[in-house]
């Protein structure tokens, strides 16, 4: 009799441990995540840094994973050129898993134009002169130090120990 407390008492305790389940007993990993497509990215010239409207970057060649649930852009950009985007389309057609396109996503950068506006011209720095200067605003030199300044007396003792003999 005292064995189906204990076993009723331990099931009770066990339920209630089930009632908070852990992050790893969660059903929702088994969902299918955002489909993805892969698509490849140039540019002429070459090593323009290619970064995807979700946030992913790339220096091209190179390709992205880019999910095909929205239309992304990707914007090439590289020093010397103007910055170029590119719109992406999402194609789904019966029977195909969806595309973005275009794939490859071919870019060809200008170059940018040479700046119009003139940059100042730097002035030379101005000479400084000794004599400019008055006299009444400079502070006197130190006179120069001819010996080494006294140092005050150690209580200890400077001479050498006796030598016993």
């Amino acid at each position: 009799m005292m064995y189906r407390v204990f076993a009723i008492i331990g099931g009770a305790f066990a339920l209630a441990a089930c009632s908070s389940s852990p992050d790893w007993m969660n059903l929702d990993a088994l969902k299918p995540g955002p489909s993805l497509d892969t698509v490849s990215l140039e540019s002429e010239p070459p090593g323009a840094d290619a970064k995807a409207s979700n946030g992913q970057s790339c220096r091209t060649p190179c390709a992205l994973a880019l999910p095909v649930d929205a239309a992304p852009s990707v914007t090439f950009t590289l020093n010397g050129y103007q910055p170029e985007t590119e719109r992406l389309e999402v194609i789904q057609a019966t029977g195909e898993p969806t595309r973005l396109r275009p794939n490859p996503v071919v870019v060809e950068l200008t170059p940018a134009a040479p700046s119009t506006a003139k940059k100042p011209a730097k002035k030379p720095p101005a000479k400084r002169a000794a004599q400019s200067r008055p006299a009444t605003t400079a502070a006197p030199a130190p006179p120069p130090m001819t010996a080494a300044p006294a140092q005050a007396q150690s209580p200890w003792l400077t001479n050498p120990p006796p030598v016993r003999q």
